[in-house]
């Protein structure tokens, strides 16, 4: 007994480890929503499936050949209580689990904007081979592998991606969201307060996915302000030329800033995606994709 219960407590320990920096470690507003809807749909689910348990063992018990007191009535007839009780519970149990499911999720709208006290920060997110370009336009400054944000203030993403499609995934802060070449998907999260959380990819995309992760720092807006000086005083420029190199496929890139990028650069991105790396110049003169073209 010593030793079993030594053996569940280590399950155990191991188990709600993987809850750290996780879904059910929630750090913003989005998230810890959607751990109440996980938590609330399995609690729905076990009202069924606890007392089919219980009564699979009880039944099993009870009717094993060594018990002579067990009797089983061989005339087969039609039970109406005994149907009603075993198709109504597990039809409303589905439709209340359906309401709270679709109540929730469309509550939990990935592009329905966070209420906040000051106005939002909008980021660009392009999926690369394999790294994360996050594009600050209003800023005019970009990272890679490492996005910076200010506690207390709600995040506007624009997602696609130059490649194949991906997954933007940070589970601390909410909502997965896909990446779709010559296409673009929104997301709003938001970060309680300061902290780094992790971010990834959760869709298989090559070689070089396992190592396609990302660090989230929320930090307080004197010191993303303070961020952003130091971004603009060192590095490079993400121009054309910049940007061909970073768009060629690497693992496990370090994050790296960019003081300056190029104006419009994230709808580039999508028109090349969409036309052909040789339709549409990121750096140059714009050159509108064939379907968009007039003559």
């Amino acid at each position: 007994m010593r030793h079993a219960t030594l053996a569940l407590a280590l399950v155990s320990a191991t188990a709600l480890g993987g809850c750290s920096e996780g879904v059910l470690d929630p750090q913003g507003p989005i998230a810890s929503a959607e751990r109440l809807l996980l938590i609330n749909s399995t609690a729905i689910m076990l009202v069924v499936v606890i007392p089919v348990i219980v009564a699979t063992l009880a039944f099993a018990w009870w009717y094993r050949s060594s018990n002579t007191r067990a009797t089983r009535d061989t005339d087969e007839s039609y039970e109406g209580r005994v149907e009603l009780v075993i198709w109504s519970i597990p039809a409303l149990t589905v439709i209340l689990l359906g309401g709270v499911i679709w109540i929730g999720s469309h509550q939990l709208d990935p592009r329905a904007p966070i209420p906040g006290n000051v106005d939002p920060l909008r980021v660009d997110v392009v999926a690369l081979d394999w790294k994360w370009l996050f594009i600050y336009p209003d800023q005019g400054v970009a990272a890679v592998n490492q996005l910076v944000i200010p506690a207390g203030t709600p995040v506007e993403f624009r997602l696609t991606s130059a490649t194949v499609m991906n997954s933007f995934f940070v589970p601390q802060l909410g909502s997965q969201i896909y990446t779709m070449g010559g296409m673009t998907t929104h997301l709003n999260l938001f970060a309680d307060k300061p902290g780094e959380y992790h971010g990834f990819s959760a869709n298989f995309s090559g070689d070089g996915f396992s190592e396609m992760r990302f660090v989230v720092k929320s930090v307080p807006a004197g010191d993303f302000e303070t961020w952003l000086d130091q971004v603009r005083g060192t590095g490079t420029a993400l121009d054309d030329a910049g940007y061909a190199k970073l768009a060629k496929p690497s693992q496990a890139v370090p994050p790296a800033t960019y003081r300056s990028v190029e104006p419009k650069l994230f709808e580039r991105i999508i028109d090349r995606t969409v036309a052909g790396p040789r339709k549409v110049g990121i750096g140059g003169a714009y050159s509108p994709p064939p379907h968009q073209a007039g003559g």
